[in-house]
């Protein structure tokens, strides 16, 4: 296929240099999305439909033998050799069961190891005397260490997973998922999914997927591209809420962090940018010709007030009022005889007097500005928070030294996200088709509309889990998360099922639950694997270094990936101790390889990560690292369940008293 597209020969077939290039960027793009993917097979599984024609059966497949892949593959007459895993035909792979075949009389999965075909496994749907069992390829696929970037989980997609992959693209969906249930791969595959149901529709409009910081995005990046879809946007809300003339430099203390995040923000920046509208006192006077044409004050008011009763955006507003006071002017010409046209009213409206008469009723806002204003300027903020927020409250977010320009402020992620509201206020905001929001429990109020004016006339899946909720600001439910998105009709799901983390490991991680999340479910891990947690305490403090990188030494003796969790405060101290053992290791992000294989993770960028073994460096220190002790105790959480095959955690301070036991 790859290399028909690339003898095609289009010398000749467009009508000038414009389509020839055009059409050569498209063929470009052919070729790169064709490209082979070492160790990545074509094909993964095969299904034998039966010869009568069910309810729920594709059109076409009785009778037929498909073989299922990630992407579509023809021969050279076009005929189908490998069938898309998102088309109709291909969903009983994942759906079907003894109870409910599908029509489906084999199923049979591949096995692979480095991309070569080694294993071969078949389920006899219909057959009554076979007994159904869990699948061991599927096990050793789940089971296959994680070296280098995330990979895609197309071949071992669970059926409640696949239900919220092909869901239809005119609703929101919301995953709530614990540790190792799969619902970051899930976002992804559904991304894949829409694409290709709704690929024109998308390519309009775009989609776009959001994580929580830059290393979570290079660990995923891969899993699009290797299921044949290049054009899918990344970023984080930082990157997607700083313009051009904002840097961020600063941080904020929690607590004024949690008020410049909290949702009356909104209504701070509505009443602040309105206060600039100042009703007229004088008429406005149009020379044309010899003829003055004279719009009293009243009428400016009436003006003035419909369009803020509409509640445009203030920038339309702007770029609307000119044009009304030119209008009533023409009213006043065709009442004297004259026929005026359009071109007249747009002369009018730009004209010195209609000009003068907008800036002073409705001057221009610049978004920078005004939010340098309010937290500059003590009396403009609290004339505008007034009932909003309390004298404490405002105190909390003004500056101690106001910054004489907005290039000159240093400003923080959260003051960002305000900027991005107000310009919102002034001009709406770009919407794209879909937007796949993850790790989505840590954004606060303000963050969540910022992302929302992103989809407001598309739609999200938003992934998260309430329990891994590390920032001050978390949200405490989802339907108070979705109503601040803008989709409080979404549907909320949840995946319970874990595939990633043995089941002895979060059964013991679950213990905080209680703490952290009362009344959210457990996560019942279908993978069994004893022997897979080590806990250990190290009687002499000064050790503990020495302990650490010693239990690093042993788990590189497994094959697959290492990650080393510790406090971000000792992170330099674990680093000079593996620097003197001679211990190469990675940052969080970057690709680990058969050479470097451990990577030392601040706890704070551990969420959604995932390694092959993990070393715990003591809880504690994570815990008493973080404001107050729940978000501790989540982040340890998110710690103690990044481990696919084993947990050791070391210590010399006691653990929390959940997990002393």
């Amino acid at each position: 296929m790859r290399e028909d597209v690339q003898s095609l020969d289009i010398r000749d077939v467009t009508a000038n240099w414009v389509n020839a290039a055009v059409l050569e960027a498209q063929i470009e793009e052919r070729i790169k999305a064709l490209a082979d993917l070492s160790h990545t097979p074509l094909f993964f599984g095969r299904l034998d439909y039966l010869h009568v024609v069910g309810a729920d059966q594709a059109e076409g497949a009785e009778g037929e033998r498909f073989y299922i892949g990630r992407r579509h593959v023809h021969d050279a007459d076009g005929d189908p050799m490998v069938v898309d895993w998102r088309a109709p035909v291909s969903q009983p792979f994942y759906r079907a069961s003894k109870k409910d075949p599908h029509d489906v009389g084999l199923r049979r999965r591949f096995g692979y190891t480095a991309g070569e075909l080694t294993a071969y496994e078949d389920e006899h749907l219909s057959d009554p005397t076979e007994a159904a069992t869990t699948s061991k390829l599927l096990q050793a696929e789940i089971e296959r260490p994680r070296v280098g970037p995330m990979r895609d989980i197309v071949a071992t997609i669970q059926p409640e997973q696949d239900e919220i992959v092909r869901s239809g693209l005119g609703g929101t969906v919301c995953v709530q998922g614990g540790p190792g249930t799969g619902k970051t791969a899930v976002g992804l595959h559904r991304v894949a999914y829409l694409l290709y149901a709704h690929r024109e529709r998308l390519a309009r409009t775009g989609t776009l997927v959001i994580g929580p910081n830059a290393s979570f995005l290079h660990y995923i990046e891969q899993v699009l591209p290797a299921l044949g879809e290049l054009e899918v946007k990344q970023a984080t809300v930082e990157s997607l809420v700083t313009s051009a003339a904002v840097e961020v430099r600063g941080t904020d203390p929690a607590g004024t962090a949690v008020v410049k995040g909290d949702a009356r923000m909104a209504e701070v920046l509505r009443r602040a940018i309105r206060s600039h509208v100042t009703l007229p006192t004088e008429p406005v006077v149009v020379v044309r010709g010899s003829r003055r044409w004279r719009v009293p004050a009243y009428e400016l008011e009436e003006l003035v007030r419909q369009l803020l009763e509409r509640d445009m955006r203030y920038g339309a507003a702007h770029e609307a009022l000119p044009q009304r006071i030119a209008h009533a002017v023409l009213v006043r010409m065709e009442e004297a005889g004259e026929a005026p046209d359009d071109r007249v009213q747009d002369a009018v409206a730009r004209t010195p007097a209609v000009k003068a008469a907008v800036k002073a009723m409705w001057p221009p806002v610049d978004p920078a500005k005004l939010v340098l204003r309010l937290l500059s300027d003590a009396e403009f903020l609290a004339a505008h928070a007034e009932g909003l927020l309390t004298p404490e409250e405002q105190g909390a977010i003004l500056w101690a030294k106001p910054a004489r320009s907005v290039r000159a402020a240093k400003w923080s992620a959260a003051d960002a996200v305000l900027i991005d509201e107000a310009a919102d206020l002034v001009a709406r905001t770009h919407s794209l088709g879909h937007v796949v929001l993850d790790e989505a429990q840590d954004l606060s109020p303000m963050q969540y509309r910022a992302v929302g004016r992103r989809c407001s006339t598309g739609s999200a899946t938003v992934l998260g889990d309430l329990a891994q909720g590390t920032t001050p600001w978390a949200t405490a439910s989802w339907a108070d998360a979705l109503r601040h998105l803008g989709k409080s009709d979404a549907v909320v799901e949840e995946l319970t099922a874990g595939f990633r983390v043995p089941r002895e490991v979060i059964a013991y991680a679950s213990r905080l639950l209680p703490l952290i999340s009362p009344g959210l479910a457990e996560v019942e891990s279908v993978r069994e694997s004893p022997g897979s947690l080590s806990v250990r305490r190290v009687v002499d403090p000064l050790a503990l270094g020495a302990a650490v990188v010693a239990a690093c030494v042993e788990s590189l003796t497994h094959e697959g990936s290492t990650g080393l969790i510790a406090a971000d405060a000792r992170i330099p101290l674990l680093a000079g101790l593996l620097d003197a053992a001679g211990l190469p290791y990675l940052s969080p992000g970057e690709e680990t390889t058969a050479e470097a294989r451990l990577t030392l993770v601040p706890a704070s960028l551990a969420k959604g990560l995932e390694y092959d073994y993990v070393v715990l460096d003591e809880p504690a220190a994570v815990v008493s690292g973080e404001p107050d002790e729940r978000t501790g105790l989540r982040r340890l959480y998110v710690a103690l369940t990044r481990a696919v095959s084993g947990l050791s955690v070391l210590h010399a301070t006691p653990l929390p008293p959940a997990l002393r036991a």
